[in-house]
């Protein structure tokens, strides 16, 4: 149980990333009225860069 929690823990950093910050920046874009190019969707422009931003941040241990 100890090493599940564990690895669960080491992947906080992904999981907020693509949990918490791509459906908020998703909700930023639709909030503004931003149209996206080649019909990019809000979410997929979300989980990207929230994806990018967690990988970031699991690997080097900083957000920024």
């Amino acid at each position: 149980m100890q090493q599940i929690l564990t690895g669960l823990f080491r992947l906080m950093p992904l999981l907020f990333g693509l949990g918490f910050l791509a459906p908020l920046l998703a909700q930023i874009i639709e909030r503004f009225g931003w149209v996206l190019p080649n019909g990019l969707t809000p979410l997929v422009l979300g989980l990207v860069v929230g994806g990018l931003w967690g990988s970031f941040a699991t690997l080097k241990g900083r957000w920024i």
